[in-house]
């Protein structure tokens, strides 16, 4: 069947042949036929040469690449989606995620790192969540929930496929649901053996943040006896981590009271009503600012900020780090003296440098000196292709303030 052809500029090819997976509207001299959100297209150079195949997207990035391979385009694409789920899962096995009797949701497919761009799968006990990111990857739901029940019901207890998209594919239109199995809206996981309950409705992302999982065993690790504010601390992954490390007392702070209320639920499935944990309600930024004052004054030798994505794009990328500036300056001047600050950026279009650039300024502003600890990126089922550095979208920096 002839498939509508993205006509690349001369020149423009490089990326391509490089085996990056994205294709902007830029490097394109003309589309030949008339392609739908979501179809499936040929990528030819000048000459006509084909380069790859991929989902159309009537955005910047015109075309999310499926292959590069000649060979693999004339199968069917139910056959290259089921090599990609086949070489994800097995990934997973070899990391030794399933059967882990302290953890049970990890992510399974992490889009372009899984080679399947537009595609995020994340196990949760036995039910699988599935998020699109392109109508493309969106229109092949059925296919792909038949495919990862065919690769792992006969080894794994899976119970239920949810589809998560109603926020990610583009245009909107896409509700979120069961489309396989049974009718689950929450279900409790384990991990690093703490318990937690995750909504897939109401959740954000597929349900939890997964991707921090090796950082909140780290913060487990150093909490012992410290007291620790975790900012947009959301169900509070990061505040149970800190109380199973032996945290003295722990606030966690979130705008949204949903989460905060899942929060102390979560608090309580693990440690009881007793433990010396506060969920708060309010903004970060206004909170910080009332720490240190009035009769309920606080001090923390241990600041956690994970905020959401401050710049969506590099058209915000300015206002994102004026953003991620003006907080962990705050945190800075809050600190206790030789305390440890934990500091985040998950934004894609803010660089490893742009982050270490806005910490140091940071510093400078609050009159703190501050040494880098260590590197905290996101946890290795999160794999990145070497072609697609972008996948590291994940930024973290363990401090210490004097």
């Amino acid at each position: 069947m002839n498939r509508p052809l993205l006509v690349i500029a001369p020149g423009k090819e490089k990326a391509i042949l490089r085996r990056h997976p994205w294709i902007f509207s830029g490097a394109v001299k003309c589309i030949e036929g008339d392609p739908q959100e979501g179809d499936l297209v040929d990528v030819v150079d000048a000459r006509g040469q084909w380069l790859a195949a991929g989902h159309y997207q009537n955005e910047s990035i015109i075309c999310k690449v499926l292959t590069f391979d000649a060979d693999e385009v004339a199968s069917p694409i139910e056959e290259i989606l089921r090599r990609r789920i086949h070489s994800a899962v097995n990934y997973r096995v070899i990391l030794g995620f399933f059967g882990d009797e302290r953890t049970n949701v990890f992510r399974l497919v992490h889009a372009e790192g899984d080679y399947l761009p537009g595609l995020v799968a994340d196990w949760y006990n036995g039910v699988l969540v599935l998020q699109a990111h392109s109508a493309g990857m969106h229109r092949l739901m059925p296919v792909l929930a038949e495919l990862f029940v065919h690769e792992l019901q006969t080894r794994y207890p899976l119970r239920s496929v949810f589809d998560k998209s109603s926020a990610t594919v583009p245009g909107g239109g896409v509700h979120d649901g069961v489309i396989w199995g049974e009718e689950i809206a929450e279900n409790d996981v384990l991990e690093n053996g703490i318990r937690l309950t995750v909504n897939f409705y109401e959740g954000q992302k597929t349900g939890f943040f997964i991707d921090q999982r090796e950082n909140r065993a780290l913060v487990q690790q150093l909490a012992d006896g410290r007291r620790l504010l975790n900012c947009f601390g959301y169900t509070g992954g990061f505040s149970l981590a800190a109380l199973k490390g032996g945290a003295e007392y722990v606030e966690t702070v979130d705008i949204s009271k949903k989460a905060i209320a899942l929060c102390e639920r979560n608090v309580e499935l693990n440690f009881g009503a007793e433990v010396s944990h506060r969920g708060v309600a309010a903004d970060v930024l206004e909170y910080l600012n009332t720490i240190d004052k009035g009769d309920h004054a606080r001090s923390f030798d241990f600041i956690i900020l994970d905020p959401p994505a401050f710049a969506k794009n590099h058209r915000s990328l300015q206002q994102g780090l004026k953003g991620y500036r003006s907080i962990n300056q705050r945190a800075m001047e809050k600190i206790a003296p030789g305390g440890l600050l934990m500091t985040f950026s998950c934004s894609q279009a803010v660089s490893k440098e742009d982050f270490q650039t806005m910490v140091f300024t940071s510093a400078m502003n609050a009159g703190r000196r501050v040494r880098i600890v260590r590197q905290l990126p996101h946890a290795m089922d999160h794999p990145v292709s070497i072609h697609h550095p972008e996948g590291e979208y994940l930024k973290g920096l363990l401090l210490q303030v004097e």
